[in-house]
């Protein structure tokens, strides 16, 4: 379970905020092909525009949080969603809608490089990406459950973006204020990237995951109207009822934490989404649809929130998490426009084909990347480095968080040996009884 005085509730708020628009992704599309005079393939390419505008604000800001600060880049992220998402929500005008959408776009994008960048320098980066990911799945399924309700405007999903985005603005005054130019920290947030090969694989390999996560899933809504048979209300419980299993994955998520490392979630993960993804686009009946989106929606926020962690992994100061992410975003803008342009040309199955196939390729090098910079995180206690002292007693006596050792095995860095100035002993100390000290016994004074 997530520890409730432990978590971050304002970042997760703002996290919440920013992943909200893709997680509309189907219903947003949906109603802007039913409700503007757009066709399938341009609604699609209006979604991708939107979260293209989201992809370029991690891009632009991740290396000016820290220096602008968390709260101002939240605040004012917050701000152009709630103004721009809800003037598209308001107008019916196609280009007015678009231009604005985009500009929301960029707030959602903003918002999400903060929270991205704060989640990273946590203690627990996994906790906090496993809480922001079960508030999302939360609050999209209430959308999926009271929009279908309201009417067929286009505006609806849209104003649940904006009306999120003012929710979460009182609680941006809780994260830090900007550190300035000159400060160490902000000079060291500027230096050179670590793990840079890592990280450029993962980045190029997370934008092909969420390309082919979000090409279905941009089509989702048409796949259940048109092929599965569904009318709208039916298909917004079945994605409801999809994202409600999406927070049991993440609940699963948390408990497991560390357990398994990240490589097989990962891997293993991403194999069986593609399995999911063809179940999901072969359908024909309500029953294999609805069957193959909750499965799906189970399991991609789980692998998800490892990937966010094993970004986050790679530089303590946040920036891979928000490149990578970013990347990310740029799989997720793309996913509408090649979801609606694979269906019309191979159809909804030959689509599914196709992305599974992309997803088993890229799980390979995502695996790789897992095992090479973190090994197989274990339980405190149970991690020893190869022929060595217990490396959880070495963290214990050296001040270092126990459950960030990680395995290190033949195949990966080899062990180097650090000395560590260790507090002098205790005069007394130096008059105890001769004989050696026992071997589990932490350097320190004697009993008194």
């Amino acid at each position: 379970m997530l520890a409730l005085r432990t978590t971050p509730w304002p970042l997760v708020a703002v996290f919440t905020a920013g992943y909200l628009p893709p997680y509309l992704l189907p219903t947003t599309v949906g109603r802007l092909d039913t409700g503007l005079p757009l066709s399938a393939t341009q609604a699609g390419a209006v979604g991708s525009a939107l979260l293209l505008s989201s992809a370029s604000a991690g891009f632009l800001l991740a290396s000016r949080v820290e220096r602008a600060g968390a709260r101002t880049l939240a605040r004012f992220g917050l701000a152009l969603a709630f103004l721009g998402y809800g003037a598209a929500s308001l107008t019916t005008a196609v280009p007015a809608v678009v231009a604005v959408a985009v500009l929301g776009g960029f707030g959602s994008g903003t918002a999400t490089t903060v929270a991205a960048t704060r989640i990273a320098a946590e203690r627990d980066p996994h906790r906090a990406s496993t809480a922001g990911l079960l508030s999302v799945s939360a609050l999209a399924g209430a959308v999926y459950l009271t929009v279908p309700h309201l009417g067929r405007s286009h505006g609806l999903p849209l104003a649940a973006i904006a009306l999120t985005a003012l929710a979460v603005w009182p609680l941006t005054g809780r994260l830090p204020a900007g550190t300035g130019g000159t400060s160490p920290t902000a000079r060291t947030a500027s230096g050179p990237l670590p793990h840079r090969r890592s990280g450029l694989v993962l980045a190029v390999t997370v934008l092909c995951w969420s390309l082919a996560q979000n090409s279905l899933w941009g089509v989702s809504g048409r796949i259940g109207l048109t092929q599965a048979g569904l009318g709208d209300a039916a298909l917004g419980l079945v994605f409801a009822v999809a994202l409600g299993a999406g927070l049991m994955g993440v609940l699963a998520a948390g408990a497991l934490g560390p357990r398994l490392g990240r490589a097989m979630p990962v891997g293993a993960g991403t194999a069986l989404i593609a399995g999911c993804i063809v179940v999901s686009a072969s359908a024909t009946t309500p029953t294999a649809f609805a069957t193959g989106e909750i499965a799906w929606n189970t399991l991609y926020p789980v692998v998800l929130s490892y990937l966010i962690g094993l970004a986050a992994s790679l530089d303590a100061r946040g920036r891979w998490a928000v490149l990578v992410g970013s990347a990310s975003s740029l799989g997720t803008a793309a996913g509408p426009l090649a979801g609606s342009v694979l269906s019309a040309q191979a159809g909804y199955a030959g689509m599914g084909l196709v992305l599974a196939g992309g997803l088993l390729l890229v799980a390979v090098p995502m695996t790789a990347v897992a095992l090479h910079t973190g090994g197989r995180p274990l339980l405190p206690g149970t991690i020893r480095r190869r022929g060595g002292t217990p490396a959880a007693l070495v963290a214990a006596a050296t001040g270092t968080p126990s459950g960030a050792v990680p395995e290190v095995g033949a195949a990966e860095q080899p062990v180097v040996e650090i000395d560590v100035d260790a507090p002098a002993l205790a005069v007394r100390g130096a008059y105890d009884t001769a004989g050696p000290r026992q071997a589990a016994a932490a350097p320190g004074p004697g009993p008194g």
